[in-house]
């Protein structure tokens, strides 16, 4: 037979039984999720970001410019403006030509001549382009290439460092005096997140993984000091 009292222990001994898993399930729950969420956080990708840098060099006919775009000494382009005559007459080749396995935003159009693109102020420089451009304006007994005259165009740019590709571009000002051409470079930018997009004429600005990491800080803030206790069973 059981008496009033051991029902009445029995009670007490489930209740401190259950409040005890209780305790413990959520010490299990709040370890599990700062862990799941800490080693979220050390996945995501350090803050990207726009590195620019604004200059005014003018690139006459005859002369080159090493165009270094994340200044490590070597050059990622040469702007190069060929000058030359013979018995007939004179001609200019205003051109961007890629270091290996960089490209510049372009495709081949007239004669198979690899023209590259005078893009505007805002235009998506990414994987989605094509990167075979080299010829920038020409003056030789008649003019081509995109570039001709032109004011504040932005060249896209794709290459390298440390084998990831990046994206960039490069601005110039450029003015045709027949035959002769002169190019004024004004600025240029990279974006320091590999494989990431960016707009022609941006100087700034941070990629969306700083907010991810935010929210996931906010995450494990939250599991940490905002986890609602679990209500003890009442016998």
């Amino acid at each position: 037979m059981t008496t009033a009292s051991q029902v009445t222990t029995k009670g007490r001994k489930a209740a401190l039984l259950d409040s005890h898993l209780d305790n413990k399930l959520l010490a299990y729950v709040t370890a599990a999720s700062a862990a799941g969420v800490g080693m979220l956080a050390l996945t995501q990708p350090a803050e990207a970001k726009i590195v620019y840098h604004h200059v005014h060099r003018v690139i006459g006919p005859g002369h080159n410019y090493s165009l270094d775009l994340n200044q490590d000494k070597v050059a990622d382009f040469k702007i190069r403006n060929f000058y030359g005559c013979n018995q007939d007459y004179c001609y200019d080749l205003f051109s961007a030509l890629p270091a290996a396995r960089n490209g510049v935003e372009g495709k081949k159009g007239f004669l198979g001549i690899p023209y590259a693109y005078a893009l505007s102020s805002g235009a998506l420089i990414g994987p989605k382009q094509p990167f075979s451009g080299q010829l920038m304006a020409s003056d030789n007994m008649g003019t081509l290439g995109r570039w001709l005259n032109v004011a504040d165009r932005y060249l896209g740019l794709k290459f390298k460092i440390k084998g990831n590709i990046h994206y960039g571009w490069a601005r110039f000002n450029v003015v045709d005096h027949s035959p002769r051409i002169t190019a004024t470079l004004t600025g240029y930018a990279y974006e320091t997140a590999a494989n990431k997009p960016i707009k022609a004429g941006r100087t700034k600005g941070t990629d969306d993984a700083s907010l991810r990491q935010g929210s996931l800080g906010g995450l494990a803030q939250g599991s940490s000091g905002t986890h609602r206790r679990i209500p003890q069973s009442k016998h």
